[in-house]
C-alpha cells in the first residue's frame, strides 16, 4: 500500500501518556474514521502499561468516549518514525521529544493546539478534566483529513 493509500498516521504524546494524549488519540480515532491510524504515548515511563487516569476516564466517558481499553506506552524510535505527524500537548513535551529527534523525524513534530498548551489536568478537580475533554475535541478537526 503506498504512503497515499494507507490512512494518516497520527501520533499524540503527553507527559505520562496518562491523561491528555489517550483520550487525544481515541478522539482523532473516532472522528478521523479509516482516514487516521492514530497511537499514543508519553515522554515519561511512570504510567507504561497502566489504565488512563480514572478521571479522565470518567470525563471521557461523559462526552461519549471510552478509555478503559487504554494502557499507557512511553515514546521510542519506532513509533516516531511510524508516525505521518507528531502531536504533543504541550511545549514541554514538545521540548522533550525535539531530544529524540533527528532529520527525518523532527520535522513531524507540532503543538496539539497549534498557539497553546493543553493544560495538564493531573491533580485538579473533575472540571479541569472536562476541559481537557473539551480543547481536545475542539482541537481534532485540525489535525484530520
Amino acid at each position: 500500500m503506498s504512503a497515499a493509500a494507507r490512512p494518516r498516521r497520527l501520533l499524540t504524546v503527553c507527559l505520562g501518556n496518562h491523561c491528555r494524549s489517550p483520550l487525544a488519540a481515541l478522539v482523532l480515532a473516532q472522528l478521523g474514521g479509516p482516514a487516521v491510524e492514530v497511537r499514543s504515548a508519553g515522554t515519561r515511563d511512570k504510567w507504561v502499561g497502566h489504565p488512563a487516569h480514572a478521571d479522565m476516564v470518567t470525563a471521557a466517558a461523559a462526552a461519549g468516549y471510552d478509555l478503559t481499553a487504554h494502557r499507557g506506552v512511553h515514546i521510542n524510535r519506532g513509533l516516531l518514525e511510524w508516525a505521518d505527524t507528531v502531536l504533543a500537548m504541550d511545549d514541554a513535551n514538545l521540548t522533550a521529544l525535539r531530544a529524540l529527534t533527528d532529520d527525518t523525524t523532527g520535522p513531524k513534530l507540532g503543538l496539539y493546539l497549534t498557539d497553546r498548551d493543553v493544560p495538564d489536568p493531573w491533580g485538579k478537580g473533575p472540571d479541569a478534566f472536562a476541559d481537557v475533554v473539551r480543547l481536545i475535541e475542539d482541537g481534532a478537526p485540525r489535525h484530520l483529513p
